[in-house]
């Protein structure tokens, strides 16, 4: 059976969960995967230890044009903020003592991917 090539849509699920995997690693904790609302996305709400963790995945196949973090202008800082607002408006209940957010920069191809974690990028 031939196996075609990779859409981009199935690289970016592909890449999510290799930087949730990674993060699983390192000891966080899933709270919520793809909350969606009118204002945005939010990829991973992650506790660590007792802070709130809001992850952005940025996939890259390569590093030549620059990494995730880079991609991440003011603009959509604005809309991740706004996104988090939101999830914490729904959450009232949620504890933590503080919260933050990380990039997870995701380069090469699926199955032989490389992470880059900015922790606190903004």
């Amino acid at each position: 059976m031939s196996v075609g090539p990779v859409s981009a849509i199935e690289r970016g699920k592909a890449a999510e969960d290799f930087a949730l995997s990674e993060l699983k690693i390192k000891g966080f904790q899933l709270i919520e995967r793809n909350f969606s609302c009118k204002q945005g996305e939010l990829d991973l709400v992650m506790m660590d230890r007792n802070e709130l963790v809001f992850v952005e995945v940025r996939y890259r196949k390569s590093k030549d044009f620059g990494n995730g973090l880079e991609s991440i202008d003011h603009h959509k800082q604005r809309k991740l903020r706004i996104a988090a607002e939101t999830w914490l408006g729904k959450n009232q209940s949620a504890v933590f003592k503080g919260c933050r957010f990380d990039v997870m920069s995701i380069s090469g191809e699926v199955g032989h991917f490389t992470a880059d974690w900015i922790d606190d990028a903004f």
